[in-house]
């Protein structure tokens, strides 16, 4: 019998990796669910999933503690545009998501669509901005769900047309229910 095995302590609490995929996967979760009720946390979001984008091209090959550093500076950037400057907080949250999605979608309908990838995220973020200006609530609960279902998919290692079905189960989940959720707000 091995004594030192019995003797050993373990750790009640192994010391827990938050990854910036699973700090995005429970943001998307809120994101999904509460995107339009918690307008400065989605563009937070959306800044946070922006920074993870731009962290390799402001630091050469960021490690995953700087890269989460970069996301959560310009999510916290989001957030308090979202707070004191809405109507430009929602242009912007529009444009950048907007052009986002349009590259996420590009990219699952298309092999070759890196060297149009500027102008589909341009013309995806005037549509995006556009869209939010006009059906801001509507708009929110869309956008905000795609964001939410987009980071949570991120994070879940699948093959494509898994990917796939999850981003759009939980984008229509998400959609569901902020939209029962604001009806029920109109209501009343």
């Amino acid at each position: 019998m091995n004594l030192s095995r019995f003797m050993a302590v373990q750790n009640p609490f192994p010391q827990m990796e938050f990854s910036v995929a699973i700090v995005g996967a429970l943001i998307g979760a809120v994101i999904l669910f509460f995107g339009r009720k918690l307008f400065w946390l989605c563009v937070a979001a959306v800044g946070f999933a922006a920074g993870v984008e731009i962290a390799p091209h402001v630091v050469h090959e960021p490690s995953p503690l700087m890269a989460l550093i970069i996301a959560l500076v310009l999510g916290l950037i989001g957030a308090l545009l979202a707070l004191f400057l809405q109507k430009i907080a929602i242009a912007v949250l529009g444009f950048l998501a907007g052009g986002k999605l349009a590259g996420a979608i590009t990219a699952a309908f298309l092999v070759h669509y890196a060297q149009y990838s500027a102008i589909i995220f341009v013309v995806g973020g005037i549509i995006g901005a556009i869209l939010l200006l006009v059906l801001f609530d509507w708009a929110l609960i869309i956008v905000s769900s795609l964001i939410g279902a987009h980071l949570i998919q991120s994070a879940i290692v699948l093959p494509p047309s898994g990917s796939t079905i999850v981003f759009i189960g939980l984008a229509v989940i998400g959609i569901l229910v902020q939209a029962a959720s604001f009806r029920r707000g109109r209501v009343s």
